[in-house]
């Protein structure tokens, strides 16, 4: 067995800088969890129009409802296996924003097919989107979104593009400052951009054998549906 990341990946994850090979190769092979931290340079939003969308959002640590400039930051990617017996990998982020911390939760697993990982946002993993990864030519790594299904009891709908949006995750190596780098853009294809960071941090690895699953980091409700 391999990461979920190196399985969707295939061959193309050896293309990647030896770093972020190491910190997406943590699961339940490896025995390793990834903590990132460090700061945030930038926290962005688009315009006024969306900020009620982040407001609602962020009463499930969905998406994050306050713009900011070098906000410390946080990401717990911890391997563990959920409620219906699938590898799930954590990528739980917190901003300390002034006033109150805020989260933006998501948890990963490879879908049934191994073509493609399912990407439960929330709390209540009520939305749920198809990420895909490649490899750039420097060695960074680049995740976009695909469809997006909201979920909730009956309800199994996939989100128009109208209100959708289209998320593009660029994770970087730089060996000078010896730091990983993020810059993420959330796009509407109506509206344009509509949220976003970029910053950097440091990566520490502990085992899961050890360090477990911390209590509040695995979402509240479970979704089984892909």
């Amino acid at each position: 067995m391999t990461s979920i990341f190196r399985t969707v990946m295939g061959a193309d994850f050896d293309r990647l800088h030896p770093h972020l090979q190491r910190r997406f190769s943590v699961g339940l092979t490896s025995g390793e969890a990834c903590t990132g931290r460090g700061v945030m340079d930038r926290i962005w939003h688009g315009g006024p129009f969306v900020k009620p969308f982040l407001a609602l959002g962020a009463t499930r640590n969905i998406l994050i409802p306050r713009p900011g400039r070098q906000v410390p930051f946080v990401i717990e990617n911890v391997p563990y296996t959920d409620t219906y017996g699938r590898e799930t990998v954590s990528f739980v982020r917190t901003f300390d924003l002034p006033g109150r911390p805020r989260r933006f939760d998501a948890q990963m697993v490879l879908s049934p097919k191994g073509d493609r990982i399912l990407d439960y946002l929330g709390t209540h993993q009520h939305l749920a989107s198809d990420l895909h990864f490649s490899a750039e030519t420097d060695g960074s790594l680049l995740i976009r979104s695909g469809e997006h299904r909201f979920r909730e009891g009956m309800v199994d709908a996939r989100v128009p593009e109208l209100i959708g949006a289209t998320a593009e995750v660029r994770e970087s190596y730089d060996d000078r400052s010896a730091c990983f780098r993020i810059q993420v853009q959330v796009t509407n294809r109506y509206f344009g951009p509509l949220f976003g960071y970029e910053g950097s941090f440091e990566a520490t690895y502990t085992d899961i054998r050890t360090c477990g699953v911390r209590r509040g980091l695995r979402p509240v409700r479970e979704e089984s549906r892909a």
